[in-house]
């Protein structure tokens, strides 16, 4: 598995065409925590430190992080998941309502266009590796 982070709040600015917000590198290492549990099954070649040898694979990893963040940002999420689960959110007494319908693969909402960009790079599941 690659070391984190997989993005810089430079890229994330420039994926965005938006200032990367002050809790960027927060942020980024939330939505790296997503594309990793998205990768468990992953196989690419990585150096010594764990980061990816090819380039193409590096690129990927920081425009799916970059894009889960964009996706997290645009639905009112603040990098814990809880953005966009609920409709309407009370702390007291508790209540929680309208719930959505939101899937998930390998146990994380991937954002889609976090999803196409590692499928893209062919390190998500359906592509089978001949030995």
């Amino acid at each position: 598995m690659a070391r984190q982070p997989y993005a810089t709040p430079e890229q994330l600015a420039a994926w965005t065409g938006q200032p990367a917000p002050a809790d960027a590198e927060r942020l980024l290492a939330r939505a790296g925590e997503d594309i990793d549990s998205a990768l468990l099954t992953a196989i690419y070649p990585v150096d010594e430190d764990g980061d990816p040898l090819d380039p193409e694979v590096r690129a990927a990893l920081a425009n799916a992080t970059c894009a889960q963040v964009e996706h997290q940002l645009a639905g009112g999420d603040d990098g814990t998941g809880a953005g966009g689960l609920w409709d309407s959110v009370s702390i007291g007494p508790v209540s929680l309502s309208g719930r959505s319908s939101r899937t998930a693969a390998a146990g994380v909402e991937l954002a889609p266009r976090a999803d196409r960009a590692l499928r893209r790079a062919g390190l998500t599941p359906g592509r089978v590796i001949g030995w």
